[in-house]
């Protein structure tokens, strides 16, 4: 009953399809100027693109990419804007993922025409990054408090979509680094202690990971729970530190995966997708202090590209199962046509449409970086500090000269594109003889103005 339920609409649905698929565009396609724009440095008009229509037909993805474009650029109230539009877009398949995985579990035996029909809330990897990014706007506006709202919900759903596919992700480390900092921003060590932890225990951060437990575990008296490579030992007590956040390059794209078997008498069509790597001017990212002749490498925190590959990964035999089903109703659809029509042109419209329709949903959010590195410098209180970032392919931004108060924490928000470096600068006292801002429009390197500065 359901099989034939399913080929009457196939019949009835199949002849303006025909007529409109050849000029459907991929969404690789429909975002090439928006990311264009982007990769460039012009922020702001990548952040018009997407909501004028170039991820048209996924509220999640106009408003995360245009949430990005907004981020990046400096706007962090727009871009909060943006993002929460984009959650308010898969509320209801959060609530599902986070009640249970029976609800995802329907999702993923649905069937359309093709995937692309579906309205798209994201794979479960995106939703995770949108709290994360969601966290980086609070942290950015001096919102520890809902940084730490955002960091759980990044973790229950990260837990969530670990259950349902019974496996583990090397995943939710800039979550688990965003919790941690805002704890110590609210004075309490001992929850950063654990978070920290969390990152040690799933190889994530590096150096960030162990200085950090170092430091705290001494202050806590903890050491003894840890078993830590030897290292130096941590700043004196209040003094003022520097913490980077930046995004590497551009996140991984979906590509097609498809196969067309001539069988006797029509086609057979099978299509999934598949990520490739993301792309990255750029493989790491450095703190330069030059007065000082120091430069802190930041640690790699999420590989968002590995994430999202292992995640489709999951998802992939509900995928091709789904394609799989669709080529064989069209089939019958095709051979029912045969049958019971003597206009064979009509049967052969039916091939036709098999092949186009069946195509691999080529939705992401391709505005994520490939990779998101940390790093943190602790300073002596009240001295004046020259900061710069630095890549190891040579692009650099001069932060400006900077002097922070005892127990004072300053942020850098980082992203590094093709277009070169763009930092923006969150608290801190900015000292008068720093180079001047550059002009966006000429060179997207430049921090924005200073905000006032968080203490824990």
């Amino acid at each position: 009953m359901i099989t034939r339920l399913r080929l009457d609409r196939l019949l009835l649905a199949a002849p303006v399809p025909i007529l409109a698929l050849p000029a459907c565009a991929t969404y690789n396609e429909r975002v090439e100027a928006p990311l264009r724009a982007f990769e460039g440095g012009q922020f702001a008009a990548a952040e018009a693109l997407f909501l004028e229509g170039a991820s048209d037909g996924s509220p999640f993805l106009s408003s995360a990419e245009a949430g990005t474009a907004a981020f990046v650029g400096g706007d962090f109230g727009g871009a909060l804007d943006h993002l929460h539009a984009a959650e308010d877009a898969v509320r209801d398949v959060e609530e599902r993922a986070l009640i249970g995985g029976e609800g995802l579990t329907e999702d993923l035996l649905s069937l359309v025409i093709n995937e692309g029909q579906k309205a798209y809330a994201g794979e479960g990897y995106e939703r995770v990054m949108l709290h994360s990014l969601l966290g980086m706007c609070y942290l950015a506006r001096g919102a520890p408090d809902d940084v730490l709202v955002e960091a759980r919900r990044v973790d229950q759903l990260l837990t969530a979509e670990e259950q349902l596919y019974d496996t583990e992700y090397r995943a939710g480390g800039l979550g688990h680094l965003l919790s941690a900092v805002a704890y110590e921003l609210v004075g309490k060590p001992g929850e950063a202690f654990i978070d920290y932890k969390r990152m040690l225990e799933k190889g994530i951060g590096g150096e960030l990971t162990t200085s950090a437990l170092r430091r705290l575990g001494g202050r806590l008296g903890r050491l003894d729970e840890l078993d830590l490579p030897e290292g130096a030992e941590g700043p004196p007590p209040g003094w003022p530190s520097v913490v980077l956040v930046g995004g590497l390059g551009m996140g991984p794209a979906k590509r097609e995966i498809r196969i067309d078997v001539p069988i006797d008498g029509g086609v057979f069509a099978w299509s999934v997708p598949d990520f490739d790597g993301g792309t990255s001017p750029a493989s790491a990212l450095d703190i330069v202090l030059p007065g000082r002749s120091m430069r802190v490498r930041a640690s790699e925190v999420e590989d968002v590209a590995a994430v999202a590959r292992r995640n489709l990964e999951d998802r992939i035999a509900w995928l091709a199962v789904r394609s799989a089903v669709r080529g064989l109703l069209k089939r019958e659809a095709a051979e029912q046509l045969r049958r019971n029509s003597d206009t064979e042109w009509l049967a052969f419209a039916m091939d036709v449409f098999t092949v186009a329709s069946e195509r691999a949903d080529l939705r992401a959010w391709r505005t994520l970086p490939q990779r998101w590195v940390a790093a943190r410098v602790f300073l002596p209180p009240g001295e004046a500090v020259a900061l710069e970032l630095a890549t190891d392919a040579g692009a650099t931004v001069e932060l400006g000269s900077f002097r922070l108060e005892a127990g004072e924490t300053m942020f850098v928000l980082s992203r590094a594109l093709q277009s070169g470096l763009t930092a923006h600068v969150i608290g801190g006292e900015r000292l008068p003889d720093s180079p001047p801002l550059a002009d966006p429009t000429s060179n997207p390197s430049q921090p924005a103005p200073d905000p006032p500065a968080s203490k824990p």
